[in-house]
This record gives structure tokens, C-alpha cells and sequence, in this order.
């Protein structure tokens, strides 16, 4: 918690109340189960376990969105659909655990902004902003939770026309749990390794004949696997009532509060002798378990509060409007500890305590409004929609300083004394701390508006033949101002643009259960686009500069098997970035730079036999910085440069293969197990390649077993052999250790 803050009891009523309850439907259930089976009964099971149909399985059929205006099968983009089973079967318990079930997707890290929050990179480049919730654009600093969705829908290659900013090699979009039209209650109570408790309750309950509601509610607590003295605590409510269900209009109300309070962890150090791409640093050869952090000083809370209302009315069978509108308030406040290997301190046996600090307000709306139709012109049929999009988003940080208990430029004897430097091979998180935390002076506010429209369309040629079609434009203005007291001086920095994006898609049907696809999509990068969160912040460097552009090719194609259950695809793409922002010979920021990437990825997911299904993915990226812009290490006004420094390395955060598999097979009547693969291959931190985590296999097991209708337990072992690697590399300073070997028991009740 903030040392500034006043101490205020954290709310514990959630858990205790979810507790109770639980513990009373424990009893319930075993006594239920009990009396309804006795010794010479056999166990009566529902329908709805029966394994052999899809349904609420690996594969999705359609997406969520309104935007994809074809099945899957027929929609010439690579879109992944993690479901709510393979999130319940792989017992993730955050998004990045739920993403890491897709290859193609590796996890930034970062030295402010949010380096503890969501930071997907999909095919290489950094998804932060391209978060979507559904469909509206997820604003804000934050760790995500799974226990309010129901899927995971990942688009690969650049995507503005659907998302508008942003989305150069992907985007997400995440679905909620809404109101269904029959009463049933799922709870939960998760206990594993680490000290880890979970608790999740999931309602819903039929009001009327056309009105119904749903509450999902979640407490967890855990420490982190393999991490000393690393700790997670969050909590969550998401009521949503829904009116008109089976009517012409239809409307939703929903809320959403997520509150986390974590011990923030930067890793391991990187070493810093001899750095270059001939001798890439990689995280230095010490304890894994190892934390550097400070425990009396090192905080995170998070906090994100979402109100949404939608409606929507059929004007007629074949024309549908409808609006969504979205407030979002989020906060954002932590210190956390940079193990600091600028210093040479890592040389030295020492590590220098640096601190990295953030307070911010990020409040703004959203609105989409959306015509849908269907109709024909001739002998084409169309599946169109069109629709506008206007938001508004304020970020203010007002952050810390933070004052070390002695003074230095490198560790020596009175930093140690004060905390400020620690020892490399035996970190001690609780030694005393000295410094001291004021409010900082300075301050800086970022406001961005966009105005959107759009329109996308299916038209279907013949039962071979369709043509996908989309076209976006935004205007978008962002303004930045930021204070700095300890030099008196003010910056502003504006940026006002416009940019069009298209998506176009030819695809052919051999059969009725196959596609062929082309397609080619572009996405636009404008200054500014995360909005102050992140490293693309807008500032007097490059408020004047245009979007970045992106273009993607692809051929690919999706066949669905064994009546729809498994879907197959693969496809191959080239993605190129150009007019990208980079540093030119006089130290200037310009759009000079271009990346290309190409690669291919394969993928299944489903029911291959009625007891067996999987869900597996294989991507490969080649990549290249084609034009870097030029390094500039003397002043400006006598720069020392050597053109294209970095052209022809790799782009970070890419590697070059990544593998996922998981698959549960049914043994038994009541009994399923299940295993998983993973792998990501060796990549660079840094476009200089001189910095390198290495690739990692890592697997999984789990086990359920059905007691009754109402009951069933499921074991899973996250990390089975306890692999210690690194998901996340920054350019300096850092790697992040994922989590050892992790055991959870979860118990479900279902009624």
C-alpha cells in the first residue's frame, strides 16, 4: 500500500462471504451426494457432461464480433479462439496465462508505464493498446482476469479497419459472460501450491419470461512459484442484467470491478560485460528464486471500474441497430525495484536498488453504434455492417520521488547499510529501508479523442465464391502537457491526424466444409496511440510525425472436420511496417524506419474422437529490421553516427518458433486427463540484438474427475518439471522469471 496513503482495512466481506457460502454448499453437495447414490446405485450423470459434441469445447464456429461478417471458416484473417474450456481445463487463472495456450504471442516487459500490467507482443510487435473488450476498445493500465469471460478471441496480422488505431500484428478481443436464459450456479474453491486460494462463484438466475441476470464474483491469493517473497491478492464482482431476452430490443446493463495489491517483480539482472550482438548479455547465472525488490518499500495496486450499457433492435429479420456505450476508470500505483545493471554493479557482486515509480488516473467513454444488414443486389448476397465510433480518454500521472538513504553513484558501504544495494547471489527483500517517498511535483496529462467510422462486407458470389470487404477512417487527436518542477519548465505536444484502413479478402470454398483465402489488411500507428500508458507516449519528438503504416499479405485456408467439431488452418503472411519512427543521423525522430516480418502458422482445435479433443497451435516468424535510422552517440550539434546500425537484426520479442499443445482425453465415464506443451524459442530484448533470454520447453498435466451431477474435482500441475525461464526481456536492466511448478486442486459445484 502507498506509504502516503492514509491506512484504510482492506476489504475482506467478498471473501469471507464467498467462504461461507462455499463451505455451505460443500456440505450440501456431499449430502445430496450422498443420498442420491448409495452403495448399490450407480452414479447418475447429466446430459450436459456427456463428451462427444463440441459444444462449450475447443472450437468456436463464430466469432463475438459484429465486425466479422463470415463464419471463421470463411473469414480470410488467422483469428484464434481460446474458449472458456480450454481456460477451465488449463486452469489459467490471468489472460497471460490464458495466452499462453497460442503460439505466435510473447509478453513485453517494460522499465514505467505498466511493466507489470498486460503487454502481449503478437508476430513480434507490442499489442498493449490493441486490447478489446467486446468490441470496445479496453483502456487503461491493467492486469486482466479470466473469471468474467467466456472466450479469448486473438486476431493475428494488422487489423485498423476493425480496431482503428493500432493492431499491427494483432489484436484481442475479450468476451464477457452475459446473462443466459436458465438458472444455474457454478462455485469454485481453488487450493494449490504456494499458499493459493481462489474462490469464484458464478450465478445466474431467470427473473421473468424475457428478463434475466448474472453475478460472477472471484477472490484470489497466492505467492508466486519459485519467487521469494513475490505475492498476488485480487478481487473481483461482475453483476450484469439483461432485458428483452427473445424480443425485437434487447438491452444489457453490466458492471465490472477488478482490485489487485501485488508485490511487483522485475526479475533477474541482465549482465552487462562486453554487450554487443557478437556477445549478447542474458540474465545473469545466480539463484533463480532470487528477488531484489524491497518488501518495505515495493508496492502495486490496480484498480479498473467499467459501467456498460448496450442495446440493440431488429428493425426487421434482415436490419439490426444498436449501441454500446462504456465509462472506464482505472488506477495505477506502484513502486517497484530495477535490479540496475547499468552501473556495473552485477560485475561487482552488488545490485543497485533503482526504483521506478507511477500514480495515474485513467478515466474516459467509449461509444459504438452499429446498422446491420442483410440483403442482395442481384444475384450477390450481402452481409454488411456499418457503424460510427467516438471516445474520449484522459491519463493523468502524478508520481513519486523517491529519496535513496545515502548518496553514491555506485553501491559502496552506506548504500548497502541503507537498502539501496544488495548483494547479487543472496538478496535480502526485508533488509531495512532508510530512503523515503514524497509526492512528486512534477505531473503529466495525456488526453486523446478519436471520431471513427466504418463499414465491412461479405458478399457472396456463389456457394465457391465471397468477397470480404472493410474500410475504417479515424480522426484521432491526442495532447499531452507535463510538468517538471525540478526545472521549471512546461511541455506541450499535440498531434491531429486522420487515417484511412482497409481489409480486403477473396476466399473459395472447394467443398462446403473448406476455405482457400487471400486477403490483405493494413493498420496505422499514430503518435501518442497508448494514450500516455506506455512507451509510445506522445511527446515534442514526435507529436509532429505521421502514423506509422503497416500492410499484411496472407494466403491461407480453414477446413472444418468430423461434422464441424475440429477445425484445421494455416496460412502465410508478410507483414511490413513502414514510415516507422526511428532516430535519424542528426539525433532527430523521423519516419525513416521499416520492419518486415514473414512467417506461417498452423493450428487445430476441437473434438478429433468423442472422448478426445485438442487444441494446438505452431507459429514461425522471420524477421527484419530492414532501416533502423542511424545511431547517434555524439551531441546533436556534432553527432557520431554509423548509418543503419541495427539494420538487418532481428525485431525483439519475436521468436523465430513457438509451440503450444494441450489435449484431454476421457478415460473413464467419470474420469478425464490432460497434458500440455509448450515452446518458445531463444529471442532478442533489444533491436541492437544484444540481449538474449533462451528458449524453454515447458509442460503441463491435469486430472478431473466427475463425483456427481453437482460435483467434480480437477488437479492441475502448471510447469511440471519446474523449468525456471524467462517470459518476459527488456532492453536493458532486466528479465522476468515465470512461475516454478504449481499444483492447484480445484473443487467445482454445480447445481
Amino acid at each position: 500500500m502507498s506509504q502516503l496513503q492514509e491506512s484504510v482495512p482492506h476489504p475482506r466481506l467478498l471473501a469471507s462471504a464467498i467462504g461461507v457460502a462455499l463451505g455451505a454448499m460443500s456440505g450440501q453437495a456431499f449430502a445430496q451426494a450422498s443420498n442420491q447414490n448409495s452403495a448399490d446405485d450407480p452414479l447418475a450423470l447429466d446430459e450436459m457432461t456427456v463428451v462427444g459434441e463440441d459444444a462449450g469445447g475447443y472450437n468456436a464456429g463464430t466469432s463475438a464480433s459484429n465486425k466479422y461478417t463470415a463464419p471463421l471458416r470463411e473469414t480470410p484473417r488467422s483469428v484464434t479462439v481460446i474458449t472458456e474450456q480450454v481456460i477451465q481445463d488449463t486452469g489459467a487463472l490471468s489472460l497471460t496465462d490464458a495466452l499462453r495456450t497460442t503460439s505466435g504471442i510473447t509478453f513485453g516487459a517494460g522499465e514505467g508505464g505498466n511493466p507489470a500490467g498486460d503487454r502481449p507482443i503478437i508476430r513480434g510487435f507490442n499489442a498493449e493498446s490493441d486490447i478489446f473488450v467486446d468490441g470496445l476498445r479496453d483502456i487503461g493500465s491493467q492486469t486482466r482476469e479470466v473469471f468474467n469471460l467466456e472466450q479469448i478471441e486473438v486476431s493475428k496480422g494488422p487489423g485498423s479497419a476493425y480496431t482503428g488505431a493500432g493492431s499491427t500484428g494483432g489484436s484481442l478481443n475479450l468476451i464477457s459472460k452475459t446473462a443466459k436464459q436458465n438458472d444455474f450456479l457454478d462455485a469454485g474453491f481453488t487450493y494449490g501450491s504456494d499458499q493459493t486460494r481462489r474462490y469464484t462463484l458464478d450465478v445466474n438466475r431467470v427473473l421473468t419470461e424475457h428478463v434475466a441476470g448474472r453475478l460472477n464474483l472471484m477472490k484470489h491469493d497466492a505467492n508466486v512459484a519459485g519467487r521469494d517473497g513475490v505475492d498476488v491478492s485480487r478481487w473481483g464482482v461482475a453483476p450484469t442484467i439483461t432485458f428483452g431476452l427473445d424480443t425485437p430490443t434487447r438491452a444489457t446493463l453490466s458492471y465490472y470491478h477488478l482490485e489487485t495489491d501485488d508485490m511487483p517483480d522485475y526479475g533477474i539482472p541482465l549482465s552487462n560485460v562486453n554487450r554487443s550482438k557478437a556477445n549478447p548479455s542474458g540474465p545473469v547465472s545466480v539463484d533463480r528464486d532470487n528477488f531484489y525488490g524491497l518488501r518495505s518499500r515495493d508496492y502495486r495496486e490496480n484498480t479498473t471500474d467499467t459501467g456498460t450499457f448496450a442495446i440493440e433492435h431488429d428493425l426487421n429479420d434482415n436490419l439490426t441497430i444498436s449501441n454500446s456505450l462504456r465509462l472506464v476508470r482505472t488506477t495505477l500505483d506502484y513502486i517497484v525495484t530495477n535490479p540496475d545493471d547499468s552501473r556495473g554493479n552485477v560485475v561487482n557482486g552488488l545490485v543497485y536498488r533503482s526504483s521506478k515509480n507511477r500514480n495515474t488516473t485513467n478515466e474516459g467513454w467509449i461509444n459504438q453504434t452499429d446498422l446491420r444488414a442483410r440483403f442482395s443486389t442481384g444475384f450477390i448476397e450481402h452481409n454488411l455492417i456499418t457503424g460510427i465510433e467516438a471516445s474520449s480518454i484522459g491519463v493523468h500521472n502524478h508520481g513519486y520521488t523517491v529519496n535513496p538513504g545515502a548518496a553514491g553513484s555506485a553501491c559502496n558501504a552506506a548504500l548497502l547499510a541503507s537498502g539501496d544495494c544488495t548483494s547479487l547471489s543472496d538478496p535480502n527483500p526485508d533488509a531495512p529501508w532508510t530512503g523515503s517517498v514524497d509526492r512528486s511535483l512534477s505531473m503529466t496529462d495525456t488526453d486523446t479523442e478519436t471520431l471513427s467510422a466504418y463499414v465491412f462486407d461479405t458478399l457472396k458470389l456463389n456457394e465457391r465464391w465471397s468477397l470480404n470487404m472493410g474500410l475504417r477512417y479515424d480522426d484521432y487527436e491526442t495532447r499531452a502537457k507535463g510538468v517538471n518542477t525540478s526545472t521549471g519548465v512546461t511541455t506541450l505536444a499535440e498531434n491531429n491526424t486522420h487515417f484511412w484502413n482497409y481489409q480486403l479478402g477473396l476466399v473459395f470454398n472447394p467443398l462446403p466444409n473448406g476455405s482457400i483465402y487471400v486477403a490483405w489488411s493494413t493498420s496505422s500507428n499514430p503518435p501518442g496511440e497508448t494514450g500516455g500508458e506506455g512507451a509510445d507516449s506522445l511527446s515534442e519528438a514526435n507529436a509532429i510525425l505521421d502514423p506509422e503504416r503497416n500492410r499484411n499479405y496472407e494466403i491461407g485456408t480453414k477446413w472444418d472436420l468430423f461434422e464441424q467439431r475440429l477445425s484445421l488452418n494455416a496460412a502465410i503472411f508478410r507483414t511490413e511496417k513502414t514510415n516507422a519512427r526511428v532516430t535519424d543521423a542528426d539525433g532527430l525522430t523521423r519516419n525513416i524506419g521499416e520492419t518486415e516480418i514473414n512467417g506461417f502458422e498452423i493450428g487445430a482445435s476441437g473434438t478429433i474422437t468423442p472422448k478426445w479433443k485438442v487444441f494446438a497451435n505452431y507459429t514461425y516468424l522471420d524477421t527484419e529490421i530492414v532501416d533502423a535510422g542511424a545511431a547517434n552517440v555524439g551531441t546533436r550539434t556534432a553527432p557520431i553516427y554509423v548509418e543503419g546500425l541495427d539494420n538487418g537484426n532481428e525485431v525483439p520479442n519475436a521468436p523465430r518458433n513457438s509451440f503450444s499443445f494441450w489435449s484431454t482425453y476421457q478415460v473413464l465415464p467419470r474420469l478425464s486427463i490432460g497434458a500440455g506443451a509448450s515452446y518458445v524459442d531463444s529471442r532478442f530484448g533489444n533491436t541492437a540484438n544484444s540481449v538474449e533470454v533462451p528458449d524453454y520447453w515447458r509442460y503441463d498435466a491435469m486430472a478431473q474427475y466427475q463425483v456427481s451431477r453437482n460435483l467434480d474435482l480437477q488437479l492441475n500441475v502448471q510447469n511440471l518439471t519446474d523449468k525456471r525461464y524467462f517470459d518476459q526481456v527488456y532492453s536493458t536492466h532486466y528479465a522476468h522469471v515465470a512461475p516454478g511448478r504449481t499444483a492447484l486442486l480445484t473443487t467445482s459445484f454445480h447445481y
